[in-house]
């Protein structure tokens, strides 16, 4: 029998993106799509590339008690916004697939430095399982709640995470560079994501202090300083990392820790060629390399990622997929759109 899924925050970037999957999912069949904004309006009047998968559905205005039973819900709402739902959602269905960072990270002493509120549902915080399968697939089994990564902290953890596991890499000093699209910013605009702004430009942005740091400290292992960077692209991830071996490490070295750790890996591409975020369009793949410069005895490691697939919505139901016991490739798309 195909599992009845709810969206709340559905007409967001990475809900509409939810949709787009899950339209072409053999197992989910959407039941309930909530976004209190578009409440009453056709799913198909404010996205027609939907239109053909979802003629009839309406975006509605949704509660807890409208989604209990469903077998997974997804949560595609605004930072806090989770906070408020999760505690009244868990146990009354399948699983909670939550996009947001509400319950990403352990330390809710964390929440007030980095997203200046206490954490309103502290407890569940030690319950929820990370949803990163390449790095952390063992938590997902069982789990009632699940916090998918932010696409920053995705794409810095899939290139780094093997070097420090291996032990091969100081875990401090790390530097983590990161270019994404703007529609990481998500669908309401403002001065700084308007097209005029973006448009032929190239900037860095949360200097020292950006929110993701203690989420890809904790995803990583490492210490690290990152800087983001808003790129004047819709979609894509990349992400260049720089951290210093122990011993001595060539390129090859470095290239076999990555294939070691993603040898069977359906989602991860480990290559020579550095990679493109347009390689990534519309997949749930992620593609890296690495390289040790001899002359300076730096390891570089990059990763690119379509910031609403695996580094959202594609990641969310790929942790679906696995907690489900479905295989965790279903209804995700492992080939890009080119050109």
């Amino acid at each position: 029998m195909r599992m009845k899924v709810g969206i709340a925050g559905a007409s967001g970037f990475t809900g509409v993106e939810l949709l787009r999957l899950c339209a072409g999912h053999p197992e989910f069949d959407v039941a309930l799509v909530g976004a209190d904004t578009q409440a009453g309006r056709p799913v198909a009047a404010a996205y027609p590339s939907l239109a053909a998968a979802y003629p009839t559905l309406e975006f509605g205005a949704i509660g807890p008690d409208d989604l209990a039973g469903l077998d997974v819900v997804f949560l595609a709402l605004p930072h806090g916004a989770s906070q408020g739902l999760v505690p009244d959602l868990v146990g009354r269905v399948g699983v909670v697939v939550d996009l947001s960072a509400d319950f990403r990270l352990a330390d809710p002493g964390a929440y007030p430095e980095w997203y200046g509120r206490d954490h309103a549902a502290p407890a569940l915080l030690g319950e929820a399982a990370y949803g990163l399968p390449e790095l952390f697939r063992p938590g997902l089994d069982g789990a009632r709640l699940v916090a998918a990564p932010g696409c920053y902290p995705t794409a810095a953890a899939l290139a780094l995470a093997p070097f420090v596991r291996a032990g091969v890499v100081e875990p401090s000093g790390v530097v983590v560079d990161a270019a994404s699209g703007v529609s990481g910013a998500g669908r309401t605009p403002t001065p700084s994501t308007h097209f005029n702004t973006v448009d032929e430009d190239f900037t860095a942005y949360g200097l020292l202090h950006h929110r993701h740091t203690p989420e890809i400290e904790q995803a990583t292992g490492a210490t690290v300083v990152f800087t983001p960077h808003l790129a004047p692209m819709n979609r894509g991830i990349l992400a260049t990392c720089y951290a210093r071996p122990v011993s001595a490490l060539s390129s090859e070295d470095a290239l076999g820790v990555l294939r070691r750790a993603y040898a069977g890996e359906p989602f991860v591409v480990v290559g020579e060629e550095p990679p493109s975020t347009k390689a990534t369009l519309g997949s749930n793949c992620a593609h890296l390399t690495a390289r040790v410069d001899p002359r300076t005895g730096w390891l570089l490691s990059l990763c690119a990622i379509d910031n609403l697939v695996k580094g959202a919505s594609g990641q969310a139901v790929q942790c679906a997929n696995a907690r489900c016991g479905l295989p965790e490739t279903t209804g995700l798309p492992v080939v890009g759109l080119y050109p």
